[in-house]
């Protein structure tokens, strides 16, 4: 049974699996990064992880052709580099070529959101599909009859860094008020370990989610012990959100309608027939979903509003779509050498 192997790099998370050749996957695992550790142990954990799966793969008797790999940022896939990513930290990386001196497979470099947007596409069935993951970044692919629009320069589809608040968050970028700055789930959770913070100096809620000092907690209760945990997650903040916490409340709010913005904005320009959300944040289901199409909706036009849904394939869509841009490596491909 001959597979690829598949990996789909994430700001914080590596997402891995063996896929058949028909797109069915057989094992799959997850690593972290390593990313604070700087870009070359990022490039590290990849080769070590993809060394590690092909030696299972063969063990366990699906013997890899090739590679399917989705890294964020810009990436030249001809060349086969990965030539930025702010969240990742590296700039002009050939990993096709380290991926393959290392592993000994042919190799396909692509973005994670372009190949996530393939692979959602394909499961929707659409012709016109924008892809938009929100995680540690946001970012989106548009896939028209089964081809990611790509730019002139290849960059098309960076909606996390449009501005959605001028003057507003500091994002990664270097630029202020970014949709990512506002609404991926990184800036959710700082937001909210901000907002408990000033709500434990003696900051008071109000109904718009931010947080005025010199006045004691109003209209919500008292605030919960997960608003001082320095690590709560934008899961968290969702699910107290949902449970009525008026601290988590504002900050869910706040972020959702920085993202309808931006949604609306991607609309007008590309006019989908469907936008799908993928990422961890859509994990939130109706949380999320309910009030973000209640904000699009409100900000009507003359245009026809795209059908907003959540992706099928969750977080793992950049893993399936690894692998469906390697299947066609499986033709007539035995391999490169042995690396020594």
């Amino acid at each position: 049974m001959e597979t690829v192997l598949a990996v789909d790099l994430g700001g914080t998370t590596l997402k891995c699996a063996v896929f058949d050749a028909t797109g069915a996957p057989l094992w799959a695992a997850r690593h972290p990064t390593g990313r604070e550790r700087g870009a070359d142990a990022v490039v590290s954990t990849v080769l070590e992880v993809l060394t590690s799966m092909r030696e299972r793969a063969v063990a366990s008797g699906w013997p890899p052709r090739a590679i399917g790999l989705a890294v964020p940022g810009l990436v030249d896939a001809a060349a086969g580099v990965a030539v930025w990513s702010v969240n990742v930290g590296w700039r002009d990386v050939p990993l096709r070529d380290l991926v393959e001196a290392r592993v000994g497979l042919p190799t396909v470099l692509s973005n994670d959101v372009r190949a996530g947007g393939l692979a959602e596409a394909a499961a929707s069935g659409s012709d016109d599909v924008l892809f938009v993951p929100i995680g540690t970044g946001i970012a989106s692919a548009h896939v028209v009859a089964g081809a990611v629009v790509t730019g002139a320069s290849g960059a098309a589809g960076e909606l996390g860094h449009v501005v959605v608040r001028p003057g507003g968050r500091k994002c990664g970028c270097g630029r202020r008020g970014c949709l990512e700055a506002e609404a991926s789930a990184s800036a959710i959770e700082a937001r909210y370990r901000e907002a408990g913070d000033s709500v434990q100096s003696g900051g008071s809620v109000q109904s718009g989610g931010s947080v005025q000092s010199g006045d004691s907690v109003q209209s919500g209760g008292s605030v919960p012990a997960a608003i001082s945990a320095a690590g709560a997650s934008a899961a968290e903040v969702a699910r107290l959100a949902a449970a009525g916490d008026p601290v988590a409340a504002g900050v869910w709010g706040e972020a959702v309608e920085a993202l309808a913005d931006g949604l609306v904005s991607a609309a007008a320009l590309l006019d989908p027939r469907v936008i799908v959300v993928g990422g961890g944040l859509a994990r939130a289901g109706e949380t999320l979903f309910g009030p973000l199409r209640a904000a699009v909706s409100a900000r009507g036009s003359f245009l026809p509003a795209p059908e907003i849904v959540p992706a099928t394939l969750g977080d793992e869509a950049g893993c399936h779509g690894a692998a469906l841009l390697a299947r066609p490596l499986l033709a007539g491909v035995s391999g490169l050498p042995a690396p020594s």
